[in-house]
């Protein structure tokens, strides 16, 4: 039996990151899908603190939040740095990530038609922070000399906003690098590859 059991809708949305970590991390886990229709029931939904998916178990242990699912992770499985201080600034980087992934789903799901070209205009000012972060650091990774669960969580919103802009990290050599070396990386590319990971849209409106 599958460790963990993720439960949401048919879409890489706010699991994506979580997906890729697990795949790298070697570890086995089981989907719950559901429908749209399913869902407006509201059966489910009353049974979620928050009233939203995704949901992550881990044996007994039920969670919501995509953010914490990947802190529970990286605390399972050597992924959120070596001491107390590389913990806090991977909380940090982590939260600078969301900043920009809170961004992209307003793009998404609000401005699509009428903000894309001022998005795209814009996204060098938010991808340089990180391009300097990952080009002092030296190692590949945001914090230390492993990755940790904020790495996974900026990788797979590059590989996002890769779709919606396909020459958006041309200017940014360490980003370009830190993406390469992830997607070499033998089990996260094995899973990329995979139909399980082609099948699903990155969003649920079909926007990308």
């Amino acid at each position: 039996m599958a460790p963990y059991t993720i439960t949401y809708f048919p879409v890489r949305g706010r699991c994506g990151a979580t997906r890729i970590m697990l795949s790298d991390q070697g570890q086995e886990w089981k989907e719950i899908v559901v429908n749209f229709e399913e869902w407006m029931k509201g059966d489910l939904k009353k049974t979620c603190v928050f009233g939203q998916l995704p949901k992550l178990e881990d044996g007994d242990l039920v969670l919501f939040q995509s953010n914490a699912f990947l802190r529970h992770l990286g605390r399972r499985h050597g992924a959120y740095g070596k001491n107390d201080c590389e913990a806090a600034h991977i909380d940090m980087f982590a939260d600078g990530v969301e900043d920009l992934r809170t961004k992209y789903l307003k793009l998404i799901y609000q401005e699509y038609e009428t903000g894309k070209d001022a998005y795209i205009k814009d996204l060098p000012n938010h991808l340089c922070k990180f391009e300097a972060v990952l080009a002092k650091n030296k190692s590949g990774f945001l914090v230390g000399d492993s990755i940790s669960f904020a790495d996974y969580s900026l990788f797979e919103v590059l590989l996002n906003h890769q779709v919606l802009s396909p020459t958006c990290l041309d200017s940014f050599p360490a980003l370009n690098s830190f993406v390469a070396t992830l997607s070499a990386r033998p089990k996260i590319k094995a899973f990329l590859d995979s139909e399980d990971y082609k099948k699903l849209p990155i969003n649920g409106n079909g926007k990308q």
